[in-house]
C-alpha cells in the first residue's frame, strides 16, 4: 500500500536554477546592496550592547579585562577611563549613533530588496503572460484555467514574498551566528558553549520542520488550484449550470473541495504553532539559562556584570534569527515548489510560426461528410460529424458539455473546405493537426 501511495505522489520538479537566474536578471545590483547592508546594519546592531558592556565593565567598575588589547592604546590617547567617567555621555552618543546607522542600512537593505522582489514579480508575470499567448490551443484544451490563474497570481506571489522577506534574512542569519560567535568567543569560550546549547536543537528542528512544511505546502496548493478551477468553470458557465439545474450538485462538489483545502491548510497552519510553540519554549529557556549562569558567573568572580549584558543580549538577538530558519527554509521550500509550477508553464513549447502561410480561395460552401478529429489518436472528441454551410447562412452548433463545439470551431480555422466535401488543409499533412488527429 505504501508503495502505491508514494508512486501516486506526483513528482516534484527540480528547482531550474536557470529559470531563477533569468528572472532576477537586471536586479542583481540591489541584491548585492542589500547584502552590503545587511553586514553593516549586523555590525552596528552588535555594537550597541557591547558598548553597554563597555559602560558597565571599564567606565562604572574600571574592569579593563574585557576591552580587546588593539582598543586599549586607543582609549588611552582619548584619555583613558577618567575622560569617559568625565564625559559619560560619549557612550549615551555612540548608542545614538550606532543604533541610527543600524535603522538606516535597515532601511537600505529592505528598501534595495522590494525593488529586486517587485520588479522580478512583474517581469516573471509578463514573461508567463506572453508564453500563454504563444502556447498551442492543445495546450490550453488541456490546462485548467484555473490553475493556470492560480499558478500566474498565488506562486508568484510566494516567489516575490520569498525574495523580498526571506532571501536576506538567510544572510543575515549567518552574518549573525558569525559575529556574535566571534566576540562571545573572544570574552568566555565555556559561557559562549553555555549560551549556545541550545542552538543545536532549535536548528536541527528547523530542517525537520522544513522536511514537512514542503509536503504540506504542495497539498494545500493544489487544493487551493483544483478550487479557483472550480470556480472559474462555474462562474463562466452559470447560464449552463442554471439550465440545466445542476446548482445544487455544483454547490456540492464546490463544498467538498473547498473543505479537501481547509483540510489541508489547516494541517499546514497546525504545523507551524507545533514549530514557533516549540521554538519559543527552547529560546526562552536559552535566555534565562545564559542569565542564570552568568549571575552564578558574577557572584563567583569568574564574570563581570558587563559581560552578562552582552551575552544576554546577543543570545536574544540570536534566538529570533535561529528560529526564523525553520520558516526560511520552509518559505524555501515554497517557493521551490511554486517555481516548478511556473518552470511547468514556461517549458511547454510554443506554436511555431507556418512560416510561408498560404492564402486559399475561401469561396463556396463549408462542407464536414463523416468528419472524426480527436487530441489524441483513435480517442475522438469529435465522431462522424456531416453538415453542409451555404454562403451567408447561419449556423447554430448546439450541444452539451464537453461534446466537441470549441474543438469544431477551432477545426473550422484551421482549415478550408471545397464544395466537392474533401476536407483539405493548407500545407500541413491531413492525419496531423498540432497535436490533434483528423480522419475521415
Amino acid at each position: 500500500m505504501k508503495k502505491k501511495s508514494d508512486s501516486a505522489r506526483p513528482e516534484q520538479r527540480r528547482t531550474n536554477w536557470k529559470l531563477v537566474g533569468e528572472i532576477l536578471s537586471g536586479y542583481r545590483r540591489y541584491l548585492v546592496l542589500a547584502t552590503l547592508s545587511v553586514l553593516l546594519s549586523t555590525a552596528f546592531s552588535y555594537a550597541v550592547p557591547y558598548v553597554t558592556s563597555f559602560t558597565l565593565d571599564y567606565v562604572i567598575q574600571g574592569i579593563d579585562s574585557t576591552i580587546p588589547a588593539f582598543l586599549l592604546p586607543i582609549l588611552a590617547k582619548l584619555g583613558g577611563r577618567e575622560y569617559f567617567v568625565k564625559n559619560l555621555f560619549v557612550c549615551g552618543v555612540a548608542l545614538f549613533v550606532f543604533t541610527g546607522m543600524n535603522c538606516l542600512f535597515t532601511f537600505t537593505r529592505r528598501q534595495n530588496v522590494a525593488y529586486a522582489s517587485e520588479g522580478m514579480a512583474k517581469g516573471l508575470r509578463d514573461r508567463l503572460y506572453r508564453h500563454l499567448e504563444d502556447v498551442p490551443y492543445d495546450y490550453h484544451k488541456h490546462a485548467s484555467t484555473g490553475d493556470l490563474v492560480q499558478r500566474c497570481t498565488s506562486d508568484v506571489d510566494t516567489v516575490r514574498r520569498f525574495i523580498q522577506v526571506q532571501l536576506m534574512e538567510i544572510v543575515r542569519t549567518l552574518v549573525m551566528f558569525v559575529f556574535a560567535a566571534i566576540v562571545m568567543f573572544t570574552v568566555n569560550v565555556k559561557m559562549t558553549l553555555i549560551s549556545l546549547a541550545f542552538m543545536p536543537v532549535l536548528t536541527v528542528s528547523s530542517f525537520i520542520y522544513f522536511k514537512y512544511v514542503r509536503r504540506y505546502f504542495t497539498a494545500s496548493d493544489e487544493a487551493e488550484g483544483a478550487l479557483s478551477t472550480m470556480l472559474q468553470e462555474n462562474l463562466t458557465g452559470m447560464r449552463v449550470v442554471r439550465a440545466f439545474g445542476q446548482q445544487k450538485n455544483e454547490i456540492e462538489k464546490f463544498t467538498n473541495l473547498n473543505a479537501a483545502y481547509r483540510d489541508k491548510t489547516y494541517k499546514l497552519i497546525k504545523l507551524l504553532a507545533y514549530y514557533w510553540g516549540l521554538s519559543d519554549s527552547v529560546g526562552y529557556l536559552q535566555i534565562a539559562l545564559s542569565l542564570c549562569m552568568g549571575v552564578i558567573a558574577v557572584h563567583r568572580g569568574t564574570f563581570t556584570l558587563g559581560n552578562v549584558a552582552l551575552f544576554t543580549t546577543y543570545v536574544a538577538m540570536l534566538t529570533w534569527p535561529v528560529r526564523q530558519l525553520g520558516r526560511i527554509l520552509a518559505d524555501m521550500g515554497k517557493a521551490s515548489v511554486s517555481l516548478g509550477r511556473l518552470d511547468e508553464i514556461l517549458s511547454a513549447p510554443v506554436e511555431k510560426e507556418p512560416g510561408k502561410a498560404q492564402k486559399p480561395d475561401l469561396a463556396g460552401d463549408i462542407v464536414f461528410d463523416k468528419v472524426c478529429f480527436g487530441y489524441e489518436r483513435y480517442n475522438d472528441v469529435l465522431d462522424g460529424v456531416s453538415f453542409t454551410a451555404k454562403p451567408g447562412q447561419t449556423v447554430a452548433i448546439l450541444g452539451a458539455t464537453g461534446s466537441g463545439k470549441t474543438s469544431l470551431v477551432q477545426l473550422l480555422q484551421r482549415l478550408y473546405v471545397r464544395t466537392a466535401g474533401k476536407i483539405t488543409i493548407a500545407g500541413v499533412d491531413v492525419n496531423d493537426i498540432e497535436h490533434g488527429y483528423l480522419r475521415r
